[in-house]
């Protein structure tokens, strides 16, 4: 797998009828590695170790629904009292983010009313914070260390 735009981190894979699977820690089963599922791991492993986010309030791929129609979110970092803090939107590396990513994870939030975002593909990452009172977002240079969200 291409080596993405984060720190490294120790993963575990297996094959199985020649097709490879990586352990994801929050949902605890080997998940068919894809190129998003890369990316989406890598973000975990992120949010983890370097930003300290307990394992237990994280959840990964879930569906939720917008505007009457199923959707799946990639990530999402729950606060203590179970609203949204952080909603993540993965992207393969081939993928280039664009505003069309940027429209899929407003209308996920409009939904979610997570208080940041992160849009990446694992070669570019995009951090926002919302304003929703005045219905704007401000991009970040990161996104905030759990102890914040203490």
């Amino acid at each position: 797998m291409l080596k993405l735009n984060f720190p490294t981190y120790t993963f575990r894979f297996k094959n199985s009828e020649n097709k490879v699977s990586i352990f994801d820690e929050i949902r605890k089963k080997f998940i068919i590695l894809t190129p998003e599922e890369w990316v989406r791991q890598h973000v975990v492993h992120y949010l983890i170790n370097e930003k300290k986010y307990p394992k237990s309030l994280i959840n990964v791929e879930k569906v939720l629904t917008v505007n009457g129609l199923r959707k799946r979110y990639d990530v999402v970092v729950f606060n203590s009292d179970g609203s949204i803090h952080i909603l993540v939107e993965c992207k393969a590396p081939e993928v280039k983010i664009s505003q069309a990513t940027f429209d899929q994870i407003a209308r996920y939030n409009m939904t979610m009313k997570a208080r940041f975002l992160n849009v990446t593909n694992g070669l570019s990452h995009f951090y926002c914070q919302m304003d929703f009172e005045n219905e704007k977002y401000q991009f970040l240079q990161n996104l905030p260390d759990y102890h914040i969200n203490k």
